[in-house]
């Protein structure tokens, strides 16, 4: 086996290991990146270093598409007042992020998330576009395009709330795990349309406590967002969820040791 080889094989295992519901437990995906304890801007790059660290489990950052389609990393859809959809790149990266980071592609961010990392994976989640439905749908595509370029499929995983898009990437990717976000499914529809997991607000389990036996009894993937004070958390690491998702991974630490 080459050395190539070698490093696909560990790749598809660290996938199948974090992202089977029977393997992991109460698991800490940081929410944008391992950011506010060292006050570093969400979705940089220094956050997602820092996640990988501190070995973390998986950390999660989102991407939207620009007028000239690019793929970026950012949570909302103004960037510096500017809608990203409808702005060109050169023009988004005029402004720095606050650490003199620039605003970083899609490509930029995979390309150090995959280096001195055989721990942490990477949760992609695609937003829905403000502008389309199809155009939603291309940015998934061209995402996952995107990652299976660098070879980081392995490493990779996908959430968002539109249903449709989770749906998208299935039909070009048989084996790659989703989750979906919106709430409104139960873990028995969404494994119906192949979709590996429910990752939904913490409120969402605890109006329907129901799901999480659910999802257990159908390996449906348990993950819960997002999840930061210590009482919340204390009642999902009860719950044994496969995954938390949280903006405070070292409290979410502390609390898993206190509840061993």
């Amino acid at each position: 086996m080459n050395t190539f080889q070698i490093f696909r094989s560990a790749s598809f295992l660290l996938t199948a290991v974090l992202f089977s519901s029977c393997c992991t437990q109460n698991a800490i995906v940081a929410h944008r990146g391992a950011w506010k304890k060292n006050n570093l801007p969400e979705n940089s790059i220094a956050s997602l270093r820092h996640a990988i660290d501190l070995k973390l489990p998986g950390s999660e950052f989102d991407v939207w598409r620009t007028a000239d389609d690019s793929l970026v990393i950012n949570h909302d859809a103004h960037y510096n007042k500017l809608l990203i959809e409808k702005t060109n790149y050169a023009d988004l990266i005029k402004f720095k992020l606050s650490n003199g980071e620039k605003l970083p592609t899609l490509y930029e961010y995979i390309s150090e998330g995959i280096k001195n990392n055989k721990h942490t994976l990477l949760v992609c989640e695609i937003k829905p576009s403000e502008i389309s439905k199809e155009r939603g749908h291309k940015t998934g595509v061209a995402a996952v395009e995107t990652i299976k370029k660098l070879k980081a499929d392995k490493n990779t995983c996908y959430i968002s709330f539109d249903y449709d898009i989770l749906k998208q990437i299935r039909a070009i990717d048989p084996k790659t795990s989703l989750q979906y976000l919106e709430g409104n499914k139960s873990p028995k529809e969404v494994k119906a349309d192949k979709i590996n997991g429910v990752d939904y607000h913490y409120s969402v389990f605890k109006k329907h406590p129901e799901w999480i036996k659910e999802a257990k009894d159908n390996k449906v993937i348990l993950n819960a967002w997002t999840v930061n004070e210590a009482a919340d958390m204390d009642w999902i690491i009860e719950n044994k969820f496969d995954y938390i998702t949280t903006n405070e991974p070292e409290l979410l630490k502390e609390r898993k040791e206190i509840k061993k």
